[in-house]
C-alpha cells in the first residue's frame, strides 16, 4: 500500500510539475499574445482618433469637453500648416507638451521623464497630433492579461484533483494485485489472473506466474523426495531393528559375529543411502550455481584413484581414456560426486572391463563409461533416471539415487545424461557438459 502510494505520489508530483511548466509556457505565450493585442488595439484607437480630428473643420464645444476631461488618458494638439496652434489638451499633472514639430504616423516622446506613444496626421489645412502615455497603455494590456490567464488559474486545482484521481484509478489493478497476494497461502502457486491489468504489467505478471509454476514443480518434486526417502529409509532402519534382536538373541559366539556382521553391513547401507539423499539434495538444479573452473580429467582421474580399491576386490579392470586437461565452469564436489557414482554403478552392475573416456566434440565435454554388462532395455533406460530406481536385472543392491543424482549434477551445470549401448554389449552412461572456451 505504502509502495503503491508513493508511486502515486510521484508520478502525481512528476506530473504536476510537467503541468505546471506547461501552465506557464502558456501563460506566458498567452500573456505576450494580449498585450501584444493590446498594444496594436490601442495605437488603431490612437489613429482613429488622430484621423477623425484631422478631418473635421472645427472642434465642437461637445467635443472640447470630452478632450478637456481630466480622466482622458490622451493629448490632443492641433495646429495650423502656418504653426499656429488650434488646439491643445493638458490633463492635470503633465509636465512639458508635445514637440512643436509633428512626426507623421507612430513615434515614442518623453514627456514628465514618462514616455508617451503618439500618432501624428497631416491635411493640407492642419496638423494633428494625439499621445498617450506608455504606463496607461501597460496597465490596460496588463490587466487584459490577467483576465485571460484567470480561466487557466480556475482550471488548475480542477485539473490536479482530475490528475490524482486518475493516477488512482489507473493504479487501482496493482492495488488489487498486491492484495490478491497479499492474502494468499504460503502453499499457493495458482497463477495470477491477467485480467484488467495495465499491458506494462502484463510481462511482469507472467514472469511470476512462470515462477509460480516452477515453484510448484519444485514443490511437489521435494514432497515425492521426502515420501519416496521416508519409505526407502523405512525398510534399512526395519532391517537395522531386527538385526540388534538378532545380535541380543544370539546365542553362540558364530551367531553372535554373524549378527554383528550383518548388522555393520546394514548400518553401511543406511549410510550409504542417506549420503546418497544429502548428494542428490545438493545436486538439484536449484541448489546453487557453479562456483568456477574445474578441470574435469583431474576430477576423473581422483575419482578414480579413490575407487581403486573397490575395483580390486570385484577384480574389475578400469581402462581410462583421459586428455591432459579438460575444463568446465561448475562444482568440482558435485561433479567428483556425479563420477562416483557413474563408477560405482559401473562397478557394481556392470562386468569387466569399465572403459572410461573423456572428450570435447562440438564445444562440449562428454564423458563416457561402458561396462560390459548385460545392459538395460532401451524401454527402461529412462526411468533409470527417476529416484529410487533400479534396473530388473541389477545383481547388486543399492539406493537407487545414483543416475538420479548424476542427472541432477548435468543438468545443474547445464548438460545432460543419457544411457545407451556399449560397444561391448553393456551399458553406456553419457554425460554432456558445456566446455570451458580456451
Amino acid at each position: 500500500m505504502n509502495h503503491l502510494g508513493s508511486l502515486r505520489g510521484r508520478l502525481f508530483a512528476f506530473l504536476g510539475v510537467l503541468a505546471a511548466v506547461v501552465g506557464l509556457a502558456v501563460g506566458g505565450a498567452t500573456w505576450i499574445s494580449v498585450r501584444a493585442e493590446a498594444d496594436q488595439l490601442f495605437d488603431y484607437h490612437l489613429q482613429q482618433m488622430a484621423l477623425s480630428l484631422r478631418d473635421q473643420g472645427r472642434i465642437g464645444d461637445d467635443e472640447r469637453a470630452v478632450l478637456a476631461n481630466p480622466a482622458l488618458d490622451y493629448v490632443v494638439q492641433i495646429w495650423s500648416m502656418q504653426g499656429l496652434e488650434l488646439y491643445s489638451s493638458r490633463p492635470p499633472g503633465l509636465v512639458g507638451t508635445l514637440p512643436p514639430r509633428a512626426v507623421l504616423g507612430f513615434s515614442e516622446v518623453t514627456l514628465g521623464g514618462e514616455p508617451w506613444r503618439v500618432y501624428g496626421a497631416a491635411t493640407p489645412l492642419r496638423v494633428v497630433q494625439v499621445a498617450q502615455p506608455i504606463s496607461v497603455r501597460r496597465r490596460l494590456a496588463t490587466a487584459a492579461a490577467l483576465r485571460s490567464l484567470l480561466p487557466i488559474a480556475a482550471a488548475a486545482p480542477v485539473v490536479a484533483f482530475a490528475l490524482w484521481w486518475l493516477l488512482g484509478v489507473s493504479l487501482a489493478p496493482l492495488q488489487r494485485l498486491a492484495s490478491g497476494i497479499g492474502e494468499r497461502d504460503v502453499r499457493a502457486t495458482e497463477p495470477l489472473p491477467l485480467a484488467g491489468l495495465p499491458g506494462e504489467v502484463v510481462p511482469l505478471v507472467t514472469a511470476f506466474n512462470a515462477l509460480l509454476a516452477r515453484l510448484a514443480e519444485a514443490f511437489e518434486t521435494q514432497r515425492t523426495f521426502v515420501a519416496d526417502a521416508a519409505h526407502e529409509l523405512r525398510t534399512p532402519l526395519t532391517a537395522l531393528k531386527l538385526q540388534l534382536g538378532l545380535l541380543r538373541d544370539a546365542a553362540t559366539d558364530e551367531q553372535h559375529e554373524a549378527a554383528q556382521q550383518r548388522l555393520r553391513a546394514g548400518v553401511d547401507r543406511s549410510t550409504h543411502l542417506v549420503a546418497q539423499l544429502l548428494a542428490l539434495a545438493r545436486a538439484e538444479p536449484g541448489a546453487g550455481a557453479p562456483r568456477g573452473a574445474v578441470d574435469l580429467a583431474a576430477v576423473v582421474r581422483e575419482t578414480l584413484a579413490d575407487v581403486a580399491p573397490l575395483a580390486e576386490r570385484a577384480a574389475c579392470t578400469i581402462e581410462p581414456e583421459l586428455p591432459a586437461s579438460a575444463l568446465v565452469h561448475g562444482d568440482a564436489q558435485a561433479l567428483r560426486s556425479a563420477v562416483r557414482n557413474l563408477l560405482d554403478n559401473a562397478l557394481l552392475h556392470g562386468r569387466p572391463p569399465v572403459r572410461v573416456s573423456l572428450a570435447c566434440e562440438a564445444a562440449n565435454l562428454v564423458l563416457r563409461v561402458d561396462d560390459g554388462g548385460a545392459g538395460v532395455p532401451p524401454a527402461e533406460r529412462e526411468r533409470l533416471f527417476d529416484r529410487f530406481a533400479r534396473g530388473a536385472g541389477a545383481e547388486a543392491s543399492g539406493s537407487g539415487l545414483g543416475l538420479a543424482i548424476v542427472q541432477a549434477v548435468a543438468l545443474r551445470h547445464g548438460g545432460h545424461a543419457r544411457l545407451d549401448t556399449a560397444p561391448q554389449g553393456g551399458l553406456r552412461v553419457e554425460v554432456t557438459l558445456p566446455a570451458m572456451p580456451a
